[in-house]
């Protein structure tokens, strides 16, 4: 059996004046060497779970476990975990070398040789070796990045945090630093937490998600479960760039109505069943699963509203009454703006939500 490494445990925080809890009933076993990553519009709650386990947050009801052991009364310093933030948060007037070692200097329970042998060590692994003597103000920012992950890396705690801490960077040096923590993660393989508000951070690193909205949990899962099966409309419009497409409609004598239009999608006995009573049902295809075609029962009419060519694929935006679908495809013809074109789903690639809760629709497929 896998040991757990973080344990939290029905953890809430209210912050004063506040009608609402920041967080809410929030549980999640992390295992060793697991990269779990919290995702989630800003001011869902993750970065206060994660100043939580930090011990920079006190949970109002709840308990926080590191290693087997409980931390809610345990100060930051003693609980065997390193943070890195957004801010980079180096010293301006101390050179890399002096940033990365003034935590260990400042523990005082190590030898100059020791610590000489850490800083080198991490900054082998992250190429910063050439900087040591230089200051921060000199570096780039993902450079300066680099060096406040050393510093987190020189302490080799049981646990890393990472607090959005590529969202400084431009996009070019965030995919480049999403590929060297995935590396980092495999040489380490330490327990590693990270925030971000970024679904293509938390799809491309993470060994699972925990989507996160207004201070609950909306589903915990691996990328590929999130992306192919979400538990209900705000993970399957959060999880996927572009997100998935959303429209409402009516189960009519086995068929669906679609924008005005009935379209024959075959539901089966249990998709019927789910929707039996209800007024309308949601339906959400992601850009992939839809497809320009000849007219037909199967096909929704539509007009090009918008092209984007991307280079390798190309979407394209089509209006259909009040709905806009985002259509994703890699065809060497594009529509044109105007065009009036069918769009046909993929059926074996619907996934049906309950238009009140916004819930997946149990024994629906997708």
């Amino acid at each position: 059996m896998t040991a757990i490494s973080v344990s939290l445990k029905h953890l809430y925080k209210t912050y004063p004046g506040a009608n609402t809890p920041a967080v809410e009933n929030f549980c999640l076993d992390v295992a060793e060497s697991e990269f779990v990553v919290l995702v989630g519009h800003s001011g869902c709650g993750k970065s206060t779970v994660l100043r939580m386990i930090a011990g920079l947050e006190a949970p109002t009801e709840g308990e926080v476990w590191i290693g087997g052991q409980l931390c809610n009364n345990l100060d930051p310093k003693d609980r065997d975990i390193a943070m890195v933030f957004q801010s980079y948060a180096l010293y301006p007037h101390m050179t890399v070398r002096e940033n990365l070692e003034f935590g260990l200097k400042l523990a005082r329970r190590m030898t100059k040789g020791e610590i000489d042998a850490r800083v080198l060590e991490a900054a082998e692994t992250l190429g910063i070796r050439p900087m040591l003597e230089r200051k921060p103000r000199h570096l780039s920012g993902g450079e300066r990045q680099r060096v406040a992950l050393g510093r987190a890396i020189v302490r080799k705690p049981r646990v890393f945090l990472f607090d959005e801490p590529l969202s400084n960077l431009d996009a070019n040096m965030r995919a480049q630093m999403r590929v060297e923590l995935g590396k980092l993660h495999g040489r380490l393989q330490t327990t590693m937490i990270y925030v971000t508000h970024d679904q293509i951070e938390a799809m491309t690193m993470g060994d699972r998600i925990v989507c996160m909205q207004g201070g609950r949990t909306q589903q915990i899962g691996s990328p590929m479960e999130m992306y192919n099966h979400p538990g209900n409309e705000y993970v399957g419009a959060f999880i996927g760039s572009p997100p998935m497409n959303f429209v409402t409609l009516d189960v009519v004598d086995k068929t669906m109505k679609i924008c005005g239009t009935e379209v024959v999608l075959h539901p089966t006995p249990s998709m019927l069943a789910a929707t039996q009573g209800l007024p309308g049902v949601r339906m959400g295809i992601r850009p992939e699963h839809l497809a320009f075609s000849s007219e037909s029962a199967f096909s929704i009419p539509a007009v090009v509203q918008v092209v984007e060519p991307l280079g390798f694929e190309t979407l394209v935006y089509v209006g259909c009454g009040e709905v806009t679908f985002i259509v994703r495809i890699q065809e060497s013809r594009v529509p044109e703006v105007g065009e009036h074109v069918f769009l046909a789903p993929v059926e074996n690639h619907l996934h049906w939500f309950d238009p009140a809760t916004g819930l997946r629709l149990a024994g629906t497929g997708g």
